[in-house]
């Protein structure tokens, strides 16, 4: 499947990351928002640290 980077993890992109992720591509996501970021780790979503990155 796709590598995906997915950029803003809130109300509606967290759900479509873990979406992405449950459909077996490999998706690495960041937030601005610390909790954000916490939420995506504690999904099992693995996060970066910049949008670059």
């Amino acid at each position: 499947m796709a590598r995906i980077g997915f950029v803003g993890l809130g109300n509606m992109g967290m759900p479509m990351a873990r979406n992405l992720q449950r459909a077996g591509h490999a998706v690495t996501g960041f937030d601005i928002s610390p909790a954000a970021m916490a939420a995506a780790r504690a999904a099992g979503i693995p996060t970066a640290a910049s949008a670059p990155a």
